[in-house]
């Protein structure tokens, strides 16, 4: 008995069923040759994997291995992995397998010590076992070339698995392999990747710092409360010259005071609240400032291009530095600097919701709980005046340079030194959710009734009412009365490695 699956026949344009019926042909024949064929090792290795990768559990098995390296880039490479599979995963089981029945190869040409003690009774097409290994080796790959290429053996061995033990068509499983790579870009196109390769040069000013070649003169203040111990510890083993002060976060910005007064080079290992505090210091004293990401989303020092202890010591050891725009903030009630971003309306209750729930679920998952809540709950816009003109507003968004969109939110700066603000408004209405995500999804440049984004130097907003949250940097204070906003230009020296190894 041959391969042949069941197909439908149905009206098609001349010359159709010829070329379906080789196609059909060829697929079998391709088929019954991996069935005829025997492959050292595979009758024992190939059925397990085939079994391991059920529910995706070996791709979370492996997923957990990597987040547990604490470094991050695997830790993001997880996560990409596990979103891209779970898209295609979902992609699979709603459309895919319904919309083309076709029954499962005959395993008469399969010898039995290949063929699985539980048959699938799902439809062949497409296979989704290649799906989510195809998405989740992708998803990786976007993060880590170098985990991606030791995770695309086992992902490549687990499709072609799939047509050793007689389950799937070599059609299906191209066809599932194709779809699953579409998910991980598509999850591409809703969160940017942290890997830097292939984007535009960042445009940033080099500027004249010390060289310190075994880290003499560099004071580092670590926020022990970021769970940095680590990564500040992985810096000083690099340079054994440099000075390590580890502090609860209430006493962060002491010791920030304390370290500028003898050191060289200011040093910060935290979060964006963290590094803020840092820069406002590093300002104060002249000092150039060096930022070890050590938080959860560490915006900052990622479009710098600072993502670990290695790369930061190089830039060091060789007085590797530019400058960079300082964004600043001024109202009746507070004043001070950001670095990343400036906002009024939701954004700044989101922050406080997230800080709620971070100690007992994670930043990641406290941030969806918390714009669920944010987005959920019943309220009226912000009413203050723009530029003079009074506006009910749901946000207000002021980036410090240029955010590119490329995904569902503004989530990457190629210049640091633009001079710019990037300004976002979502303007007020009766249903806060849709425009918040009707902005999040337009370009950085439009108009419409729900939203603008425009890039200025300078704004200025009005009529603040006393008491109103304002969130920069990850940090909520208040403001009142009139707010503006504006950029101090090149004022900070940073370090960052020229180059990457």
């Amino acid at each position: 008995m041959t391969a042949t699956p069941d197909v439908d026949l149905t009206v098609r344009p001349p010359g159709h069923h010829v070329l379906r019926d080789r196609l059909l042909a060829a697929d079998c024949r391709l088929f019954e040759a991996v069935a005829a064929r025997h492959w050292p090792g595979g009758d024992r290795v190939l059925p397990r994997l085939t079994r391991s990768a059920n529910h995706g559990v070996l791709w979370f098995a492996t997923a957990a291995a990597l987040a547990a390296s604490r470094s991050p880039r695997a830790r993001r490479a997880a996560a990409r992995g596990l979103a891209s599979l779970t898209l295609a995963s979902a992609t699979i089981n709603t459309l895919g397998k319904r919309s083309v029945r076709r029954a499962r190869p005959a395993l008469d040409p399969v010898p039995l010590v290949r063929q699985l003690k539980r048959q699938p009774i799902t439809t062949s097409f497409p296979s989704g076992h290649s799906a989510s290994a195809a998405a989740f080796a992708t998803g990786v790959a976007m993060e880590s070339r170098g985990l991606g290429a030791a995770v695309a053996p086992v992902a490549a061995a687990v499709a072609f698995s799939r047509v050793y033990t007689g389950v799937h068509f070599p059609s299906d499983v191209l066809v599932g392999a194709a779809l699953g790579a579409g998910a991980a870009y598509a999850v591409r196109g809703l969160v940017p990747t942290g890997d830097r390769d292939g984007l535009p040069p960042p445009g940033r000013t080099a500027a004249e710092a010390p060289a310190l070649p075994d880290g003499e003169g560099l004071v580092m203040v670590a926020n022990k409360g970021a769970g940095t111990a680590g990564r500040a510890r992985a810096l000083l083993e690099a340079l054994p010259g440099a000075e390590l002060v580890e502090c609860e976060p209430a006493d962060v910005r002491a010791e920030l005071e304390k370290a500028a007064t003898h050191a060289r080079v200011l040093g910060v290992c935290g979060g964006d609240g963290t590094v803020n505090a840092a820069a406002e210091v590093a300002l104060r004293h002249g000092l150039p400032l060096a930022v070890l990401p050590g938080g959860t989303l560490n915006h900052f020092a990622y479009d710098l291009g600072v993502e670990d202890a290695r790369g930061l010591a190089r830039a060091l050891r060789r007085g590797e530095a530019v400058r960079v725009d300082v964004g600043l903030f001024s109202s009746d009630a507070a004043e001070g600097c950001f670095l990343n971003t400036c906002s009024l309306g939701v954004y700044p209750e989101l922050v406080r919701e997230r800080e709620r729930w971070s100690r007992a679920v994670g930043g990641w998952p406290a941030g969806v709980i918390g714009a669920l809540r944010v987005l959920r709950a019943d309220r009226r816009p912000l009413r203050t005046g723009v530029e003079g003109r009074e506006h009910p507003l749901w946000l207000l968004f002021a980036g410090n340079g240029t955010y590119h969109r490329v995904g569902l939110a503004p989530a990457r700066r190629f210049d640091l030194a633009d001079g710019r603000l990037d300004v976002r408004v979502v303007h007020g209405g009766r249903r806060p959710a849709l425009r918040l995500l009707a902005a999040a999804l337009a370009g950085p440049l439009t108009r419409s009734p729900a939203h603008a984004a425009v890039r200025v130097d300078r704004l200025r907003v009005d009529g603040l009412p006393p008491g109103t949250p304002l969130a920069y940097d990850g940090e909520v204070t208040e403001a009142a009365g009139e707010l503006t906003l504006g950029k101090a230009r090149e004022a900070l020296t940073v370090y960052r490695p020229a180059d990457r190894d």
